[in-house]
């Protein structure tokens, strides 16, 4: 790529850019948007719709700017939790990190890297038409002492990195020992989930649950709930829902020409019928079935070999849940409960050897779907050499020519094309998160994360570097020896992409703020009314977002050495989605569960792995640069890094899975005295009740056309 497309790609995207931010500023001031910009506020009756019109609505202004960025970091913990907390820590380090990384890289390697003379000599004439090549760490001549400055460069950001991660590792740690001690007692800290639980003849599930307890542990067990299957049942109650809603529609409007249809040849011919009538008779049938269902459940047939099981203490629980209550490891299996409204009820349904093969079939699924993404990676690839795109496509030869669209194509549309294909992928990987054998949404979004994680940094650097133009370099697959040297060779070739990925990038995270398909839906149902009127604020997709940022923190690290002209652009990447995600979280997303932090640890993984990558990068860079001394005096890096990294395992991580005998016991006994646990106890025996066993009954209302839709199915 040269500078000229290069420039072409930030003032395109830097102006969508400016053109978004303008748009919802307008676009969130108007009444009728209310429900798509601010939505958690509305459903938390923080904001309601106003009929009225100022012609200054019109007119975009930065408010919304100033409120995100003066938003206190424990006003932010408050209203949307420790994750979401967190999430912006991610942001926040990773600009700390970029700040030092660009002084050095923007003052020192890159004026190095441009006067190095390896690939031309200096001139500074016809710049926009140099190759962005003239700034990577190749252009550097062999043997050079300025190559010291590099290797200096490598370890003053591993020590910069490392004490930024710690000093992370050690505040996020104590908010969720903060958050911790100021929780009134919560459902999931005094429940663990048991599975794998033995049958005895002329013994039901129940009773032997509670013999167990009752022996191993008396003083602390309180009451035990059974899981039962009940897919078909929650099915029932999914089609009754669905019904009520048509029905709260239809009566909304009782006047419009929809709320009839005739029944022969498709609705064309034939006698009209009253779809009001209609479906009001179809719920009675469905609640009587879910009825009769839920009386007639039989708990020798129906139930499943796992309960939740509640103790009197934190303590209790947490020694239930630590220790193998079994001779046999497979019986009577714990794990932490999650929260009630966060329990992913049709896992259970599931015998362990079908979770057992569930998994076989996801990491063969994920597998799959690594390598058929090789085809667009190979693809976008080919796009980037407009050399070999002549000769595969000799009929664009004359387009080709033409400056403008060559610059559009080698600098704008292979990134953006890369975007579209990586924003397929989450949902793929959360389904087969779902399938995996999760017992909870939160572990099916964790698990999603680590997924899409690894699928990103692979196909996202590794596929696109090590692939080359197109097929070209596909051999090396096949010789993992030869995989670092090639790394060292590849990947400065593949700077100038980077830079247009991360350009691009700055368009698709103000497009989060624009919330283009939220909009469009709340429009046509609003033209259409085919929607119903029941607002429900969408969560925050940590599943999704996590892995993008962790993408350009390595591609950063990566390119500090290499490409120091990357830096900048990164660094607005990341000024760019701090302030939109503040304002996301405030105003759109609503949080559906609450984790304490513990996607930290994956962001910790991560960084140090792309730590580790950049150095054993440098170390390639420096042999192949025949400046074998630099090569062996960065053996320690890594090896310090690593060590480093199991210091802060052993120091921070039991902190993330676990709380302490010590902070458990303080805890209790904070509260042993309150008046309040009686209530609280007796309504934990009840807190992990199966929802599709409890009765609903919307037929009654069925009759009164005002009736909001005040029953909703918990998946």
């Amino acid at each position: 790529m040269i500078v000229s497309a290069l420039l072409t790609s930030v003032g395109i995207n830097l102006g969508l850019c400016v053109l978004l931010f303008a748009l919802y500023s307008v676009l969130r001031k108007q009444p009728g948007n209310i429900e798509v910009y601010v939505p958690r506020l509305v459903v938390e009756g923080k904001a309601q719709r106003t009929r009225e019109f100022n012609l200054e609505d019109l007119l975009p202004n930065p408010g919304w700017l100033r409120k995100a960025w003066q938003t206190s970091e424990d006003e932010l913990l408050a209203s949307c939790g420790l994750d979401a907390v967190v999430f912006i820590r991610i942001f926040i380090f990773s600009f700390k990190v970029f700040s030092v990384a660009a002084g050095l890289g923007m003052f020192i390697l890159l004026p190095i890297n441009y006067f190095g003379d390896q690939l031309r000599e200096t001139d500074f004439t016809d710049l926009q038409n140099k190759s962005l090549d003239l700034f990577n760490i190749s252009n550097v001549k062999d043997g050079s002492n300025w190559l010291w400055a590099h290797f200096s460069a490598a370890y003053v950001i591993t020590g910069v990195v490392c004490y930024l991660l710690y000093s992370e590792y050690k505040y996020i740690s104590l908010k969720r020992l903060e958050q911790f001690y100021a929780s009134k007692p919560l459902p999931q800290q005094y429940t663990v989930v048991v599975t794998g639980i033995p049958s005895h003849s002329g013994c039901s599930l129940s009773d032997t649950i509670e013999s167990f307890f009752m022996e191993y542990h008396p003083s602390t067990y309180l009451s035990h709930v059974v899981v039962h299957r009940t897919n078909k049942l929650r099915g029932l109650i999914r089609d009754a829902e669905n019904i009520y809603k048509r029905l709260t529609r239809l009566r909304s409007r009782p006047h419009n020409p929809a709320s009839s249809e005739r029944n022969c040849f498709f609705g064309l011919f034939g006698k009209s019928k009253d779809l009001v009538q209609d479906y009001s008779k179809r719920l009675e049938d469905l609640e009587e079935n879910v009825r009769q269902q839920q009386s007639g459940y039989s708990k020798t047939v129906e139930e499943v070999s796992a309960a939740f099981v509640c103790f009197k203490s934190r303590y209790g629980a947490s020694t239930a849940l630590r220790i193998q209550l079994s001779e046999n490891p497979i019986e009577w299996v714990t794990e932490q409960a999650p929260e009630p409204h966060d329990v992913y009820w049709p896992l259970f349904s599931s015998s362990f050897i079908r979770r057992w093969i569930s998994k076989l079939l996801v990491i063969v699924a994920s597998i799959t779907l690594t390598i058929l993404f090789l085809l667009p990676v190979a693809f976008v690839q080919g796009l980037t050499n407009l050399n070999q795109l002549k000769t595969l496509l000799p009929f664009l030869n004359n387009i080709l020519e033409i400056s403008v669209v060559s610059q559009v194509i080698t600098g704008y549309l292979p990134s953006l094309i890369l975007q579209i294909f990586f924003s397929i992928v989450p949902p793929i990987m959360k389904i087969f998160s779902t399938m995996q054998g999760n017992i909870s949404l939160s572990g099916i979004e964790k698990s999603a994360c680590s997924k899409v994680l690894w699928f990103t940094i692979w196909n996202g650097f590794f596929a696109i570097v090590l692939t080359g133009s197109v097929t070209s370099q596909v051999q090396i697959f096949l010789e993992p020896k030869d995989i670092p040297w090639k790394l060292a060779v590849y990947v400065p070739t593949q700077a100038s992409f980077y830079i247009a990925y991360v350009v691009t990038s700055w368009t698709s995270l103000s497009k989060e703020l624009t919330r283009v398909i939220a909009l469009l839906g709340d429009w046509i149902g609003g033209c259409s009314g085919c929607f119903d009127n029941e607002l429900q604020a969408p969560s925050m997709t940590y599943h999704s977002e996590i892995p993008r940022i962790l993408l350009f923190l390595l591609i950063g690290l990566i390119y500090f050495l290499l490409s120091p002209l990357i830096l900048p652009f990164i660094l607005i990447f990341f000024c760019i989605g701090y302030i939109i995600y503040r304002n996301q979280l405030l105003n759109v997303y609503l949080p559906k569960y609450e984790t304490g932090g513990q996607f930290w640890p994956i962001v910790h993984n991560s960084t140090i792995f792309s730590l580790v990558l950049m150095q054993a990068m440098a170390f390639g860079i420096f042999s192949l640069k025949k400046l074998p001394l630099a090569s062996s005096l960065l053996l320690p890096l890594p090896v310090v890094t690593l060590l480093f990294h199991g210091y802060c395992r052993k120091r921070f991580e039991p902190v993330f899975q676990t709380f302490s005998a010590e902070t458990l016991i303080k805890k209790d006994r904070s509260e042993q005295n309150d008046p309040g646990m009686n209530e609280f106890f007796d309504k934990l025996k009840t807190a992990y009740n199966d929802p599709s066993l409890a009765p609903k009954d919307r037929s009654q209302y069925a009759d009164d056309q005002n009736t909001p839709l005040l029953f909703s199915l918990e998946s």
